[in-house]
């Protein structure tokens, strides 16, 4: 990205650093996650205006805790701490850190002691206590605001150079700055949604304290990331995997735009696509942007290498080398192709790299894990920068119509990690009877656009039931439905009990093989979107 106004976020493993990067992004300002333990020298070719610590499931004081370079204090920019990150900052500067006698998880009220700079009109007046035996000070003690804590360990010193700026009853120090040299560091996270404001104190730092400008938008993405491909390109082709996803419409979408009908676009039905999603994208792109597609019957071919397999990475890597290697032998039919792009995202990217200490490799994703070794097509992952809902903007800027637009998340590996077991073309087709009726009516109900994403799953168990005057012995399905900004977390979606009924009724009825219905009401963290 070669935007100067950018913010540089280093991960010391909590599971909300993605949303740090996210809420500095809604500001207009790039932002950009890299591992704890990244050099100096890449840091400084990033030249970002600022740099956040995130938080960290860590403690400062235990051994082999993660340690960024000492350096980043000295390359005279700004730099926030949060939670872990602020402890971290405390220690490195030389203040001291211990055990809080009292650990702070969730909610707590925080009284603001400085409201200028990164406080700065986060909360209104309200009846805040003073910690016993701390010493007054000169600022707005009476302005209180809620925020989201999630620690067991507190500032008992603080560097030199630092000041409190504001405490809760537990922590004398849950906010400090060093104004001379534009150090913050915050005891909470003001990422999430349950702290007030949170995104106000990421604007503070953003505009008022590394005085950023507001120069990222998708029209700015479009034309570099355009001239970009452009360039990269020069004269020769591109194929690119449209698997019926947003991603990988929108990729499609924007490498036409650059370069127009050295564009060839391959759809692979790998046999564990949704009902009749060959066609219906097929016919999408085609009418609206007058795309060359290929589309290739591979689904005898996948289904017999996932033949015997029930580990879902090993189904994942399975599916992503055959894609490649589909992709590869239909792109040697065309003339002059030279690069295959995929509908990579950042958590794509961030979720599949694992570093020593941060955020635990969660997937590997198929645009990622599976690619081989020995791949003859270089790559062009246009959308690696972005998140799902930036993915979603960057389409309407666009001009991609809102039934491609508003599409539910589909894995790439699709069905096959939805069935929780081998994957047969019988499980295949019973699950995507079921899926198809799961979408048709959320869809009637007018609940389609409110959830993120929703589906079903085909469990490894049978049942017990009655059929008529028969009894069964029969498959059981899930229902998986939620709601998300971004796909990191998410809750599950309160279906109203009649449209469940009526899913449950017909899914039996009409699935030959179901007889049982189960809902999901599993949130992520702790769970995942996805089964496998």
């Amino acid at each position: 990205m070669s935007n100067t106004e950018k913010i540089l976020v280093l991960d010391f493993g909590s599971q909300y650093t993605q949303l740090i990067a996210r809420r500095v992004r809604e500001q207009k300002v790039y932002s950009e996650i890299l591992p704890y333990n990244v050099t100096i020298d890449r840091i400084k070719e990033f030249a970002p205006k600022g740099i956040v610590l995130s938080g960290g499931p860590s403690s400062v004081y235990e051994k082999n805790a993660p340690l960024p370079d000492k350096e980043i204090f000295n390359l005279g920019i700004p730099v926030l701490g949060i939670c872990y990150g602020m402890q971290l900052m405390a220690r490195m500067l030389g203040g001291k850190v211990a055990k809080a006698a009292k650990r702070e998880y969730g909610r707590a009220e925080l009284m603001i002691d400085d409201d200028t700079d990164l406080l700065r009109g986060i909360a209104a007046k309200g009846k805040g206590q003073r910690a016993k035996g701390r010493k007054p000070v000169t600022y707005h003690s009476s302005l209180v605001t809620v925020v989201w804590m999630s620690h067991g360990d507190k500032i008992v010193k603080q560097p030199k150079g630092f000041n409190p700026i504001a405490h809760t009853d537990n922590s004398p120090v849950a906010a400090m700055a060093d104004k001379s040299r534009k150090f913050y560091a915050l005891q909470f996270h003001p990422e999430v949604a349950h702290t007030e404001n949170g995104a106000r104190i990421l604007k503070n730092f953003v505009f008022n304290v590394c005085r950023c400008k507001p120069k990222w938008t998708m029209q700015s993405f479009i034309e570099t990331t355009t001239k970009e491909i452009r360039e990269r390109v020069g004269k020769d082709r591109v194929v690119c995997a449209i698997s019926g996803g947003v991603d990988s419409a929108v990729t499609a979408v924007l490498i036409n735009r650059a370069i127009g009908k050295r564009l060839t676009c391959i759809f692979v039905d790998n046999g564990v696509l949704r009902l009749g999603e060959a066609t219906k994208v097929e016919g999408m792109l085609k009418k609206h942007f007058h795309m060359n597609i290929i589309c290739v019957d591979a689904s005898k071919r996948f289904l017999g290498k996932l033949k015997g397999v029930t580990d879902p990475e090993k189904k994942r890597k399975i599916i992503g080398n055959e894609f490649i290697r589909v992709f590869e032998e239909e792109a040697m039919t065309i003339k002059g192709v030279k690069y295959l792009a995929q509908g990579t995202l950042y958590p794509d990217v961030i979720e599949s790299t694992s570093f020593k200490g941060p955020s635990a490799t969660i997937k590997s994703h198929h645009n990622v894990g599976g690619l081989l070794k020995d791949m003859k097509l270089r790559l062009i992952e246009p959308l690696r920068e972005l998140f799902k809902d930036e993915v979603r903007v960057l389409g309407r800027e666009l001009g991609m119509p809102d039934e491609i637009i508003s599409r539910h998340p589909f894995p790439g590996p699709g069905l096959a990690i939805r069935i929780i077991d081998e994957v047969t073309p019988q499980r295949a087709d019973i699950l995507r009877k079921a899926d198809a009726i799961v979408l048709e009516e959320i869809k009637k109900a007018g609940l389609y656009n409110e959830i993120w994403q929703a589906f079903a799953v085909l469990l490894p168990i049978k049942t017990v039931g009655v059929m008529g005057d028969e009894r069964t012995y029969e498959n059981v399905v899930a229902v998986r439905a939620v709601k998300s900004v971004d796909g990191m977390t998410a809750d599950w979606a309160k279906l109203p009990y009649d449209v469940l009924g009526i899913i449950s009724n017909r899914i039996i009825n009409e699935v030959k093989g179901i007889n049982r219905v189960v809902f999901d009401i599993s949130s992520k963290p702790p769970g995942t979107i996805e089964w496998e």
